[in-house]
């Protein structure tokens, strides 16, 4: 009776060190979600490798695509994860509410207008960005609207389709850029690839960015002038600014009408930096030559907006620089940086640096990193 007492108590004493050495292990285990925006309806990942490939044979890491699409998420969504990878789903202080897991959000990238960054640093939530993913995807996408507005590129497709192209050539031709003036507004991160992208073409390129260093703008062959000279002189204006307070509306009814007829406006950053009633009505009037838009006040924009009826504007919808590249480098580092969070290190290109020296971010950060020491 007593070999078959001790035995009962070995046993007892086994489940327990298994038991606690699962929950050890799930206490450990660090687990992402991805906003489900990430998916085509049957399942399939929709814009190619997101960074997933560095996840792979990590015992340490869970990963699951949330099971709804939504867009804006809620505290439910956010539940028993430690990071989130976010696409483009909005993320309200509400969710963060009562949150105390969550470590990272790796927005796939570079605005976060679409993140309360106030609420993430007040919970102890460190929000990073991918510059790096975006600059050249977006950059060329600049030159591709540039390209295809002086070569009257849709105009040239659509009458070809008509069985007009060839009586109307004289109709089409378009407007060489050697010689022209290519104004940004903004010559950080994109705007400045867009800079050294456009030298080849004989482009003058002058720029208005308050937060830009001389010796920057000197080394990409840019000339700093204030905004309402760019608008003035230059033939191509691309925007190229984050989307705050300050900027909201920045390009209205007045700002257009200082540009020259013959101009053209590109917008790849934020909808609501550009008035678009505005931007319709001088679209309409001839107050300028015409525009390429990919953003728009209201996403995704109505099928009955009016500025997707001119024939003197290009239109994409918010995707222009999702191309295989972007979608590789960016994925690589949104998740970069979330596993660098998993290994109790800090990650790059994180937009509240304030919430590094917390002492809420730091338990996390030594949390993960003492469970992996």
């Amino acid at each position: 009776m007593s070999e078959l007492f001790n035995s009962l108590i070995l046993s007892l004493r086994l489940l327990d060190a298994a038991l606690a050495q699962a929950e050890r292990r799930i206490l450990l285990t660090f687990r992402i979600g991805f906003t489900r925006d990430f998916l085509n309806p049957d399942g399939s990942i929709g814009i190619g490798e997101i960074g997933l490939g560095l996840l792979e044979g990590r015992s340490d890491v869970e990963w699951e695509f949330l099971p709804e699409r939504t867009r804006a998420l809620t505290a439910e969504h956010l539940e028993g994860y430690d990071a989130l990878g976010l696409l483009g789903a909005r993320l309200p202080a509400e969710a963060l509410e009562g949150n105390t897991r969550l470590a990272v959000v790796a927005r796939y990238g570079v605005g976060y207008d679409t993140v309360d960054v106030p609420a993430c640093t007040a919970h102890g939530v460190v929000l990073t960005i991918t510059p790096d993913g975006v600059r050249r995807a977006m950059a060329t996408s600049v030159i591709t609207f540039m390209l295809a507005l002086s070569h009257r590129l849709l105009e040239q497709d659509r009458a070809t389709r008509a069985g007009e192209g060839w009586q109307r050539k004289l109709d089409l031709m378009g407007y060489g850029l050697d010689g022209k003036t290519l104004g940004l507004i903004g010559i950080g991160n994109i705007g400045g690839e867009v800079a050294r992208l456009a030298q080849p073409f004989g482009l003058k390129i002058i720029a208005c960015d308050p937060y830009a260093k001389p010796e920057v703008a000197a080394a990409l062959g840019v000339e700093l002038i204030d905004l309402d000279t760019l608008l003035a002189t230059a033939d191509i204006i691309s925007i190229h600014c984050a989307l705050t307070d300050e900027t909201r509306g920045l390009v209205d009814t007045a700002k257009l009408a200082r540009m020259k007829p013959t101009a053209f406006l590109i917008n790849t950053a934020r909808g609501p930096i550009v008035n678009q009633q505005a931007l319709y009505e001088a679209l309409v009037s001839g107050a300028i030559r015409g525009a390429a838009i990919d953003v728009y006040e209201q996403e995704p924009v109505d099928a009955a907006e009016p500025i997707l009826q001119l024939e003197n504007v290009i239109v994409t919808p918010h995707a222009i620089g999702w191309t295989d590249e972007w979608a590789r480098i960016t994925g690589q580092s949104a998740v970069g940086g979330m596993l660098a969070v998993a290994e109790g290190r800090v990650p790059n290109f994180v937009v509240n640096k304030e919430v590094l020296e917390t002492a809420l971010f730091q338990e996390k950060l030594s949390r993960f990193g003492k469970g992996r020491g």
